[in-house]
């Protein structure tokens, strides 16, 4: 990763979104998830994204991914079935619930339809949210310091060696 993100097209990475991806990357790594050595293009989520998928497995499932955008990073998890680790969340710092309980991810994609298929539905603190897939669990502008509390957080939901 680190040479990879020496290349002229990363070149408008701050260095310590940089340095936040090379230790990402390098945890994942530990953990059996490979990004395959591809950034690829960002689409509608960013200039690039790396995508992060299980080491091995024929399953092109994300567990991760990091929207590299101009100014910033953002850190994307996959998750399901949230209220099974609800404890975690909870006595985690404010900047993991924040995924989970802020303002962003919350469900508009169908207009409030009971039945949406883009819904997770789970209980943070004694309340229920309703948040949409395709917005829930981003982490915006994670910092290096702050990498310890991500990885525990991915590992309560895929323990080492488990994924789902």
């Amino acid at each position: 990763m680190k040479e990879l993100l020496k290349r002229d097209e990363f070149s408008f990475i701050k260095k310590a979104n940089k340095d936040f991806i090379i230790a990402f990357d390098a945890q994942m790594d530990v953990l059996g998830y490979t990004f395959d050595g591809s950034i690829v293009p960002g689409y509608c989520w960013g200039k690039y994204m790396i995508i992060y998928t299980k080491t091995g497995v024929k399953s092109r499932k994300s567990y991760a991914r990091i929207y590299i955008r101009d100014e910033d990073i953002i850190l994307r998890l996959y998750f399901s079935n949230v209220d099974k680790y609800r404890e975690a969340i909870e006595s985690a710092p404010d900047f993991i619930q924040e995924a989970f309980t802020g303002n962003f991810p919350l469900c508009n994609h169908c207009q409030g339809k009971t039945e949406c298929i883009h819904q997770k539905r789970y209980t943070i603190h004694e309340k229920q949210y309703e948040v949409c897939d395709g917005r829930a669990f981003w982490f915006f502008k994670p910092e290096l310091f702050q990498l310890t509390e991500y990885m525990k957080l991915f590992t309560a939901f895929y323990p080492q060696g488990r994924a789902k």
